[in-house]
């Protein structure tokens, strides 16, 4: 059977935990996969390996949200030639939610990463959220199966596109265990935070009980990765870190603190768990069921509870760090790659209409 991915709208450094995803899967496919798979790359992310891949230079890739969007819609509207190269396939599947080009006469599957403009609107412009909606809903629509990374997603894509429960699977990320290990260094005192300066992020209550644990415990700081924006004394900020640095600061920090109200799945929770560092995670969205109860819940529109949740994961560091590392052994990249390869045969079946 031969499987095309489309990678046309994945931006490197933009695209966050998504890249994260469309890389991973198209590794592991490479190492464990079950059919014959080709990858459609845009130019400015020529680099992604693991599969046979083509370069599109008909599809116009930009770094830039004004060119990203000028992309896609010359995608929808002009992808006679971006169809051409389909031709062959037995499906097709779009890992980053936007279907370019649109098929129609092709089993198609997408991936639908979050619907956070569904649950936190506000945080959208009213363009962004036109957009959201018209394009994820044709997406979402004209697929023959939808993919999510969490339950979560799963039901509020079947509950807000009124679709039939077998026309959409949940299948949960991965994590690279080569990478992401315990490691020897002794644990120092700060907390940890990789997200960039969105709005679901919440570092406004993050800052506001981070000072107040300053006060109990003033030796404690705060560091953050890909933020950008002004903190309070005590934060500091690193920038865009390197893998391995991401890796050295879930093995040195004390904890990962994770106050985020929307998540498709995320990451960061399970990544410092395989690194054996003590997780207090908010209770948002998908946050519960990635992390089960390896991970110390919190309200996260709530500072007392933000801050009751990371003395707790700091007061019994070692037993935190065993209930993470139990947790995140069961998620790999080779189950995810599995699991896509069921539904990339399910739909070439016809058994996910």
């Amino acid at each position: 059977m031969q499987v095309g991915i489309s990678l046309l709208t994945l931006v490197p450094r933009i695209s966050g935990g998504s890249e994260t995803y469309a890389r991973e899967l198209v590794r592991a496919l490479g190492r464990v996969g079950a059919h014959s798979y080709r990858t459609f790359l845009p130019t400015i992310a020529s680099d992604v390996d693991g599969l046979p891949s083509e370069v599109v230079t008909e599809y116009r890739a930009s770094t830039s949200t004004t060119g990203r969007v000028a992309a896609m819609a010359a995608g929808l509207v002009h992808g006679r030639k971006l169809r051409g190269r389909l031709s062959a396939l037995d499906v097709v599947h779009f890992p980053l939610t936007v279907m370019i080009p649109r098929v129609t006469d092709l089993p198609a599957v997408t991936t639908v990463l979050d619907l956070q403009h569904e649950f936190l609107p506000e945080f959208f412009s009213r363009a962004e959220l036109a957009y959201r909606r018209g394009v994820y809903g044709r997406s979402i629509r004209e697929s023959r199966l939808v993919i999510t990374i969490s339950e979560h997603a799963a039901r509020a894509v079947i509950e807000r596109y009124e679709l039939p429960e077998d026309r959409v699977r949940a299948i949960h990320l991965g994590l690279d265990h080569e990478t992401f290990t315990p490691g020897t260094a002794t644990r120092e005192p700060f907390l940890v935070y990789p997200a960039r300066a969105w709005p679901h992020k919440n570092h406004e209550r993050l800052f506001t009980a981070f000072g107040r644990l300053r006060q109990r415990h003033p030796e404690l700081k705060l560091v953050l990765t890909a933020y950008e924006g002004p903190t309070p004394p005590g934060v500091t900020t690193v920038g865009h870190v390197s893998r391995d640095e991401l890796v050295r600061l879930y093995r040195s920090a004390a904890g990962l603190v994770f106050p985020s109200l929307y998540e498709g799945f995320g990451q960061p929770p399970l990544e410092a768990m395989a690194c054996g560092c003590p997780v207090a995670s908010s209770n948002a969205a998908s946050l519960p069921e990635v992390c089960g109860d390896a991970a110390r819940l919190f309200d996260p529109t709530s500072v007392d509870e933000i801050v009751v949740a990371v003395e707790e994961i700091l007061s019994e560091p070692d037993v935190w760090a065993a209930r993470g590392m139990a947790r995140a052994s069961a998620f790999s990249w080779e189950l995810t790659a599995h699991a896509h390869d069921a539904a990339y045969a399910a739909v070439a079946d016809g058994n996910a209409d």
